[in-house]
């Protein structure tokens, strides 16, 4: 960028629900690329005329995902409201933003994840930035039932996305992309989990276009993991399985505000196999050089999904938003591309490996 810059608060003040009162608290989140996907969708099998697809990467974040928008504001007004503690429900990111904002507030943090569910990257996080990590048998739904119970009992603000100020914090990424592109994309896709977040970015791209910053919205698609798909299906899944366990939610807090972008956009809420996924992850990496975890890949894998139904008519550029980075869930990672090679260490061996001829000489 030509200018430095200042992280949520300070760079959309005018835009936020902050005072005069509020901390200027940061890690310098937002700011985040939005990359030109040149091969991708050639190396998925699908041919001209293809349309331009962007990739903004939420990776890019200090704790590695996009709830760092929404965690700075809701940190921020909880001390600002004179809370010593904040208090989530998480599979994983919220955990280590929610960590790392209440650290750098100088408060206590407690997480409630489901045990065994959490991918290894994201519990470190939370526990080596100082939070207090609870696992407990269940689903994610189930701890978030048991952290709404708790808040409204023992003094603790609860930072999960049925806080309004995490889905303030969290719109300043459609911000982003408009100010990037000179406008709102045709098409916008993001994974759906919570739900949290496509409601953020519907609420960013209205009030933007509201204030004269952009001409036009976007048509929103959510994806969702085939197995654990409640807003496809119409209702919640008891048990929700898929190896995005970003995603792996059966009963979405923000069911309304999803379905309410949906339908306002003109847009659709699908579901995507792990298969799919999986292809989209790997196509990431290989194709594009980023990184990252399986439930960033969910959009990437509707959109392929999409073209090769003939169901993406062009309508301007794809956005498609990459929640998180992929050292977020090392394992699945490794699970999915294989253990290295072991050779010999000689030259001969290596080269053999490698597949490669000795350079001639001119």
């Amino acid at each position: 960028m030509s200018r430095k810059w200042r992280g949520i608060i300070e760079e959309y003040w005018a835009y936020l629900p902050v005072t005069d009162r509020t901390p200027g608290l940061t890690l310098l989140e937002g700011g985040t690329p939005l990359l030109r996907a040149g091969r991708l969708l050639a190396r998925a099998g699908l041919n001209d005329p293809l349309p331009e697809l962007y990739l903004k990467f939420e990776g890019g974040n200090p704790t590695g995902s996009f709830k760092d928008r929404g965690m700075v504001v809701a940190v921020a007004r909880a001390v600002e409201q004179g809370s010593e503690v904040v208090m989530c429900a998480s599979t994983g990111n919220t955990a280590a933003s929610a960590a790392a904002y209440s650290a750098r507030a100088g408060i206590g943090c407690v997480v409630v994840v489901p045990s065994g569910n959490v991918a290894l990257g994201k519990l470190a996080q939370a526990i080596m930035y100082g939070a207090r990590v609870l696992a407990v048998e269940g689903t994610f739904d189930r701890a978030l039932e048991v952290v709404r119970e708790l808040v409204e009992q023992y003094p603790a603000a609860l930072v999960n996305s049925v806080n309004p100020d995490r889905i303030e914090g969290q719109k300043t990424a459609a911000f982003e992309v408009c100010d990037a592109l000179g406008d709102a994309p045709g098409y916008l896709a993001l994974p759906v989990g919570n739900a949290g977040n496509i409601t953020a970015w519907w609420k960013g791209f209205g009030e933007y276009r509201a204030r004269g910053q952009c001409t036009r919205l976007p048509r929103l698609l959510g994806f969702q993991a085939a197995g654990a798909a409640p807003l496809v299906l119409g209702s919640p899944v008891p048990d929700p399985r898929t190896l995005a366990t970003a995603i792996k939610i059966g009963n979405p807090a923000s069911w309304e505000g999803a379905v309410r972008a949906r339908d306002e956009s003109n847009g659709a809420i699908d579901a995507v196999t792990d298969h799919e996924i999986v292809e989209a992850y790997r196509l990431l990496a290989a194709a594009e050089g980023v990184f990252v975890e399986p439930a960033s890949a969910a959009p990437v894998a509707g959109v392929i999904k999409w073209l090769r139904q003939g169901r993406l008519p062009d309508r301007g550029p794809v956005v498609a938003v990459l929640t998180g980075h992929g050292l977020k869930d090392p394992a699945t990672a490794l699970d999915t591309a294989g253990a290295p090679e072991v050779v010999p260490a000689s030259v001969q061996a290596i080269a053999a490996a490698a597949g490669l001829a000795r350079a001639g000489r001119p």
